[in-house]
């Protein structure tokens, strides 16, 4: 199927439609439903982010992104991380950097938030960027391991990862930021403790779902006593984790439900559900996405994101691919229908850091399908 030139420009004038209204987030105005997904890059030596990470968020932002979720950055504890080029969120260099991004994102008129990130048990012993400090985790045990290969935390281990989050999202409010973002997803540390496959606790951290979510809600409730009441706190989660794609924290939305109601009491203020494909539906019976339940279960906000753009479905569909055209109208129908709030885009803004402006405006015939050995520079 082909479509004509008068169905491409009125499918054009729908999307920029629907993707261009503003939608608030507790006390945050954004200003459509844009997002940038978080992505590691590893750009900033010693932690710190410099004029190089100014003008990449900077860039994104002018080009027409409403909400900016940075890469992923370390908050402070010795075990948080592995790599001494991944920005950290503490160290007055380290945040006198950050403040200037976020000064660079305002003045170009977008919002931005930091994802805060503890690794856990993803960390080897002697990484950086602090080599003595001890791979931890809710029982010590990586993803597939039947063995503990780190050290299971003590209640010190949790009451100073804690306090480190929340320490870093009173910074994130001091030095600028519009809100914060708690990585719960992917396998890491909160994930794993979310997960009964790397918790195999029998303490109050371990057990049944809401158990397991104790941890995850208490860094919520200490980062929502250190912000203002109007910051926005984001807690993203997924079901795959990384090496164990079919991994799942609920088999049922009464599941998820058990889940998320804990987070959602202790203050998470928006949902980041991340799915690798977001049109897939999360259970039987349901056309509904991870994103669309979590609106339903929860009645919080919600931002959607896995592979959109990735593979040039909307420039294929205006450009008279039909076949394309499908997946673009599931999207702005998902979203039309509330399934979500905002949609976030992650590889495809690496390519093209004109992405949402080229979509907002309609200028789809000029999206380019990603391509990974395209991507020379992430500026």
């Amino acid at each position: 199927m082909t479509v004509t030139a008068s169905e491409a420009s009125e499918a054009a004038a729908r999307a920029a439609r629907l993707l261009a209204r503003p939608v608030t987030l507790n006390g945050l105005t954004v200003p459509n439903r844009i997002a940038m997904a978080p992505m590691t890059r590893m750009f900033s030596p010693g932690g710190i982010p410099g004029e190089d990470v100014v003008s990449y968020y900077a860039r994104r932002a002018a080009a027409g992104v409403g909400l900016i979720v940075t890469e992923g950055t370390y908050v402070g504890h010795p075990s948080a991380g592995q790599s001494d080029r991944v920005p950290r969120f503490h160290g007055e260099e380290q945040l006198a950097g950050w403040a200037k991004v976020a000064e660079a994102v305002h003045a170009a008129g977008g919002t931005i938030v930091p994802q805060l990130w503890h690794i856990g048990m993803v960390r080897d012993q002697g990484d950086q960027p602090f080599p003595d400090a001890p791979a931890v985790g809710p029982s010590g045990l990586r993803i597939g391991a039947t063995v503990p290969t780190g050290r299971e935390m003590t209640q010190r281990d949790v009451d100073d990862v804690v306090g480190a989050f929340a320490e870093a999202a009173e910074a994130a409010e001091r030095i600028g930021f519009d809100g914060v973002e708690i990585h719960g997803a992917h396998g890491y540390l909160v994930d794993q403790f979310l997960w009964a496959g790397t918790n195999r606790r029998t303490d109050a951290y371990g057990g049944d779902p809401v158990a397991r979510t104790r941890f995850a809600a208490e860094i919520v409730a200490a980062v929502r006593e250190r912000v203002s009441p109007a910051f926005p706190v984001i807690f993203r989660y997924s079901q795959w984790k990384q090496d164990a794609y079919d991994a799942r924290l609920a088999e049922t939305p009464e599941e998820l439900d058990a889940l998320l109601a804990p987070l959602a009491a202790a203050g998470v203020d928006v949902f980041h559900a991340s799915t690798r494909r977001y049109w897939r539906p999360e259970f039987d019976g349901s056309d509904l996405n991870l994103a669309g339940w979590t609106r339903k279960l929860t009645g919080k906000p919600v931002i959607t994101v896995g592979s959109v753009g990735l593979d040039g479905e909307f420039g294929r569909a205006f450009r008279g691919e039909g076949a394309a055209l499908g997946s673009l109208d599931n999207l702005l129908d998902r979203l039309e229908n509330d399934e979500f709030d905002l949609v976030a885009v992650g590889r495809a803004l690496l390519q093209d850091p004109q992405w949402a402006e080229k979509v907002l405006t309609g200028r789809f015939g000029d999206l380019a399908p990603f391509e990974a050995a395209s991507l020379k520079t992430l500026s």
